[in-house]
């Protein structure tokens, strides 16, 4: 066997080692995902929490090789799933659909929490910004926004609206408004947008905001009358709705952003690689055609990006949560 021969087949015997190097967890670290994840959803199913979860969770199991199942856990403002996740293993197999009400009010809202946010949780990526949408019953006496108002404050107290909760992006959109136009309307909080949706498409209650995606088929079907927008510009998807800051209420703007977080500890490697892996979903057909009948922003930036947004957020809402009084009912 020739001298040059032997040269060649080293070097290939070692480039065939690298490769399989790479293709191998570090050692002592078993690959990720070894087995399932559960992508907890701190509300009832048929909100825009969970569409946006499933669309991502669905193209996830595909990359993956490995399920992404979405688990609905009402309750408690947000606080009883978040509990769950911040004690479950640091080991990638658990996450959390983080959302301004938790992540953003509670911590202002609510005195006492059993973890805390920004210590408990690892921020893993955005994954979207959905328009908040202001709706009302077609039986209500007011054709738009400047009549709606009107007539709530002529009958104080008479109107009722929902949410999927406290601390939810409903809710808290409907107390900056009541905040910023002075009028009077009863919160009647729920366990999910589903829920609160079965009441006010039946009479039974008679406003909310929510997500657009939760909204959407309703507002065309004539079930629902939509009288506002809360993003700083109308929506495509609604391009006759104006946005309330358009209406005489200057800056007003808020939207529903979702979020991946997993339970503090969890290694850097996995973060970065669920948040690649986000990114690659949010792209994809499926998803991207989902958000654009939405109107919805996709996300999919590193960690570090969510973390200041978060931080943003929280710097926002602790203001308006102390200015508004909004407290958990």
């Amino acid at each position: 066997m020739s001298t040059s021969f032997l040269s060649r087949r080293i070097v290939l015997q070692a480039a065939g080692a690298g490769a399989a190097s790479l293709a191998l967890p570090a050692i002592g670290q078993p690959a990720w995902p070894s087995k399932a994840i559960r992508f907890v959803v701190p509300f009832a199913p048929g909100g825009t929490s969970e569409i946006v979860a499933r669309s991502v969770a669905a193209e996830l199991t595909k990359q993956l090789g490995q399920s992404v199942f979405v688990e609905n856990k009402p309750g408690g403002a947000g606080v009883t799933a978040m509990q769950d996740v911040a004690k479950a293993a640091p080991d990638g197999h658990t996450i959390i659909l983080g959302h301004v009400g938790t992540l953003a009010v509670n911590p202002y809202m609510l005195k006492n929490q059993p973890y805390d946010v920004n210590k408990d949780f690892v921020p893993v990526t955005l994954l979207a910004k959905v328009p908040n949408v202001f709706v009302i019953h077609p039986d209500v006496p007011a054709t738009n926004f400047k009549e709606f108002v009107a007539y709530a404050k002529q009958n104080p107290g008479k109107l009722n609206y929902g949410s999927a909760g406290n601390a939810s992006a409903g809710h808290l959109a409907m107390e900056y408004l009541k905040l910023v136009t002075g009028m009077f309307i009863t919160h009647i909080p729920y366990r999910g947008t589903g829920p609160q949706l079965t009441d006010l498409l039946a009479g039974r209650t008679q406003a909310s905001s929510a997500g657009l995606p939760a909204l959407g088929a309703y507002i065309r079907s004539g079930k629902l009358r939509a009288i506002a927008v809360g993003t700083s510009q109308r929506i495509s998807s609604l391009p006759d709705v104006p946005t309330v800051a358009e209406l005489g209420f200057k800056n007003f703007e808020t939207s529903q952003w979702y979020g991946i977080l997993a339970p503090a500890g969890t290694p850097a490697d996995v973060v970065k690689h669920l948040q690649e892996e986000s990114l690659k979903a949010l792209k994809s057909s499926a998803v991207t055609a989902r958000f654009a009948t939405d109107s919805a922003i996709g996300g999919g930036g590193p960690a570090s990006e969510f973390a200041s947004f978060i931080a943003g957020e929280q710097k926002v809402w602790s203001d308006i949560v102390k200015r508004a009084q909004i407290r958990a009912d």
